[in-house]
This record gives structure tokens, sequence and C-alpha cells, in this order.
């Protein structure tokens, strides 16, 4: 893998966007966790440290199935982001609410980068 310093960060020249992960009986929503999970693992076996996800992929659901497929690795290991809902006006008086729920379905103490 070859990697590029960011400040002080060494990110993985690819990293891995979760907007479209497999799903069961083709419901955007229903995402097969097992197919994930060994998607994820496959990329950080190949040195992937960035993976990002965010509020509106997969009718929200992709928050909480990349958070499952990572927990599995030290925190350390991988760069994690996600984006703020900005597509929707009315979010804008609820940020620090969205931020904490975003926190809360990923199972992650911090986001790396928190695109708005």
């Amino acid at each position: 893998m070859i990697y590029k310093d960011f400040q002080d960060l060494k990110l993985s020249q690819l990293g891995f966007g979760a907007m479209r992960l497999p799903v069961i009986n083709g419901k955007d929503s229903d995402i097969d966790q097992d197919a994930a999970n060994e998607m994820v693992k496959v990329a950080m076996e190949s040195g992937i440290n960035y993976f990002d996800t965010a509020w509106g992929y997969h009718g929200g659901n992709s928050e909480i199935a990349m958070g499952k497929a990572l927990s599995s690795y030290d925190r350390s290991s991988f760069y994690l982001a996600d984006k703020f809902p900005g597509y929707d006006l009315s979010n804008m008086t609820k940020v620090r609410e969205i931020f904490e729920k975003q926190l809360e379905k990923t199972g992650a103490a911090y986001f790396d980068f928190y695109l708005f």
C-alpha cells in the first residue's frame, strides 16, 4: 500500500467508502453485515487505513455496519471519517445532537475527519 503524509498522519492512498455496501434482498437499508465485515477485513489486510461513512448512506445504516465491522480492530490502526447531513437544512439547528448520534451509531469515541 502506498501512504501519503497528511499533517502528522500517514493515510493510505486508497480509502474505503461505505456508500455502497452489500445488501440483502436488494433492500438498500438491509446491509449484509457478514459481507461488510469481510470487505473491511480485506481492506485492512491490504493496508487501507481510511474508512468513510455518512449519515445518509444506506438509510442511515452504513454508520452502524461500519462501526460493527471496524470494532474488532485497534482504533489507532485506522482513520474514520463521517459527514454531517447538510443536505437537509433543518439539521442545521441539531449539529451537536447529530454528531453525538453518529458517534453512537459507529461506536466510535471520536472521528478523525468530520466533513460538514
